[in-house]
């Protein structure tokens, strides 16, 4: 016995229906300006998204995307398309909301960059914890000094520390980044000690990369001193191992001295001149719109874990 069959105007009706998840993915890759991207975020090849991509296309009769070989950007119909496709994206999710779980339970590989010495001292030691959290959440952490290109790289979530430069990055601050000039009591009774910012041209200093200017906030107003020295490097280590070993002045993150100014080993200098730049440390990410449950999680489980103010500024006395 055959089957009946669909009558034409409903079989036309079912290919023509929208599919929420091309949409999203569209949506996702105009977003990251990368289909490959937003297709690793779906769990899908890069094949297979630019597909659904292109079935997209044809379903509205129109090219959204300008593609070349390494990035997209949206053309004039695509740009029309984004904003309704957003729209209907949210109304899908508060559907969902409104009768189950606001948010899926995290699940998938999560992918996330930190500076190495950061992540080795307070971020190393509390990942088994994360993971036991979240069962079905495996995590590829990698830790490098370099500047990673999130979208390039295929990363969820990175942690940055200082001041963040304008980008499409969403930035989420976790907590302050407090920062101290200091040395080893055996420097300044060789040396003696600074009474002023502008006396730090007489002086060892030891510095991060490029950062030879430091600025201050004086009762005469801002003021930036040109600092020098025989050690730069690009390790934040490295400069503490030499401060350790009586070599120098430099400037200092609480959250890698803080344990050697409490034991003394290590202590601070020009207090009564405060840094004129307020920096912070934050978790970045490439998008606001579709954030994966995983990349919330980790960055709601490190913002607790370190607490505000953050646990190595707070004196376990």
């Amino acid at each position: 016995m055959n089957r009946p069959s669909l009558p034409a105007s409903s079989a036309s009706s079912e290919r023509e229906r929208l599919d929420l998840l091309d949409v999203a993915l569209f949506v996702r890759a105009a977003l990251l300006a990368n289909v490959s991207a937003a297709g690793r975020e779906f769990g899908l090849s890069a094949a297979v998204a630019s597909s659904r991509i292109a079935q997209l296309e044809k379903l509205l009769g129109a090219r959204l995307l300008h593609r070349t070989t390494r990035r997209i950007s949206l053309t004039q119909d695509g740009e029309v398309f984004m904003t309704r496709a957003e729209a209907l994206l949210d109304a899908a999710a508060a559907a969902r909301a409104s009768v189950g779980r606001a948010q899926a339970e995290p699940q998938g590989r999560l992918r996330v960059s930190m500076p190495s010495s950061f992540g080795r001292q307070h971020v190393s030691p509390v990942i088994s914890e994360f993971l036991r959290r979240y069962p079905g959440v495996s995590v590829d952490l990698r830790l490098t000094d370099q500047l990673v290109d999130l979208v390039d790289a295929g990363i969820d979530v990175a942690i940055r520390i200082g001041v963040l430069k304008d980008s499409s990055l969403v930035a989420r601050r976790l907590v302050a980044n407090r920062r101290v000039l200091c040395a080893a009591p055996a420097y300044p009774a060789a040396r003696g000690t600074p009474h002023h910012p502008s006396d730090l041209a007489q002086h060892e200093c030891v510095m991060l990369s490029d950062q030879r200017d430091w600025a201050f906030v004086t009762p005469a107003g801002p003021l930036e001193v040109r600092v020098s020295g025989r050690l730069v490097t690009d390790n934040g280590e490295v400069i503490r191992d030499a401060l350790l070993a009586g070599f120098g002045i430099a400037l200092k993150s609480t959250w890698d001295v803080a344990p050697y100014l409490r034991s003394g080993a290590l202590v601070s200098v020009l207090d009564a001149y405060p840094l004129a730049e307020n920096v912070a440390i934050w978790a970045v990410y490439p998008s606001r719109a579709f954030v994966p449950p995983k990349t919330l999680a980790f960055i709601e489980f490190l913002a607790a874990h370190f607490g505000e103010p953050p646990y190595w500024d707070v004196d376990p006395g």
